[in-house]
């Protein structure tokens, strides 16, 4: 079985400030595809904020780019949001996404447990 794990990182900051999150997959693990970051605000669809591939090549929405830094670190299985000149319109819940493939050969898209971000202005 895998999952993903959120852990630290979220929580209230000012404008301006800055967040960290991370999320690490565990289980049976044979490999990890692209890794990303969605959020989803208070009355809003769910929307893509950040891509890795497993080549490390990142995307970014225009509403984050410049100020949002999608990485990941394969020896740990984890993948890190670096969020800098955070806004209001930043608040959200920000969920990590994964397409993993198990040691039996599955592929999948697992999801992180969601982490809450709220900026304040």
């Amino acid at each position: 079985q895998v999952r993903l794990l959120e852990s630290g990182g979220g929580g209230l900051v000012q404008a301006g400030g800055s967040l960290r999150l991370s999320c690490a997959a565990s289980g049976s693990i044979f490999s990890i595809g692209t890794m990303a970051w969605y959020r989803q605000a208070p009355g809003k669809q769910r929307e893509l904020a950040a891509t890795i591939s497993s080549a490390d090549n990142t995307n970014y929405a225009d509403s984050v780019k410049g100020r949002f830094t999608i990485s990941r670190d394969n020896a740990k299985n984890t993948v890190y949001l670096q969020m800098n000149s955070l806004r209001p319109e930043d608040t959200a819940v920000y969920y990590c996404n994964a397409r993993i493939t198990t040691r039996d050969l599955y592929t999948n898209t697992y999801w992180g447990q969601g982490t809450q971000v709220t900026v304040s202005s």
